[in-house]
């Protein structure tokens, strides 16, 4: 089996991991934990095998933010901007040319960093998820949340998830101005003075 797997040179920071096919289930969670081709950790592991399980050759891991933390209270309140930018490129990358089936799986605890609820939306706003088929796994959270994958059964069914609603309720959690914008293309003229 083939393997992508993207991360930073010192593996504090993890972009994709995947095998490699034809036919692939992208999944996108919160943030990488342990998880490496040779050594998949448990959220990991049931990502291949709902992928396998629903019919899908490969699956390809990708995360919101790419920090490390096997718990995501872990992650720091103020996110590094050059880490979220190259997760942006990242993903860019492994998505270019291409119309994929996406898990939304990010779960709840999107709502308990609000830093990653910006991040989130403009992720969904990459000119390579335009044309994506978005799924959560089984049915959504009672506040309208895809399910992280270790609280879903494998042979839950993948349920159209509509994205449009969900990232406007996302922008009703944030601030009448967002705070940054890392995914285009910024003004980098000086300020008139």
């Amino acid at each position: 089996m083939e393997w992508l797997y993207e991360r930073t040179e010192d593996n504090s920071a993890r972009f994709a991991l995947g095998a490699v096919g034809e036919r692939p289930l992208v999944c996108i969670g919160l943030n990488p934990s342990t998880a490496t081709p040779t050594r998949l950790d448990a959220t990991l592991t049931r990502v291949q095998a709902v992928a396998a399980f629903h019919g899908y050759d490969s699956f390809l891991m990708l995360n919101v933010y790419p920090l490390r933390s096997t718990d995501p209270a872990g992650l720091p309140v103020e996110l590094d901007s050059e880490l979220v930018e190259a997760n942006a490129r990242q993903i860019r990358k492994v998505l270019n040319d291409c119309d994929p089936d996406v898990w939304a799986a990010w779960g709840a605890l999107i709502t308990k960093r609000l830093s990653l609820v910006p991040t989130l939306i403009e992720l969904l706003e990459l000119p390579e998820l335009t044309n994506a088929r978005w799924f959560s796994h089984g049915p959504i959270s009672k506040d309208g949340h895809p399910h992280h994958p270790l609280y879903v059964k494998d042979a839950d069914p993948l349920m159209p998830f509509d994205i449009e609603p969900y990232r406007d309720k996302l922008r009703r959690l944030l601030p009448v101005e967002r705070p940054h914008t890392v995914f285009h293309t910024r003004r980098t003229s000086p300020p008139a003075s």
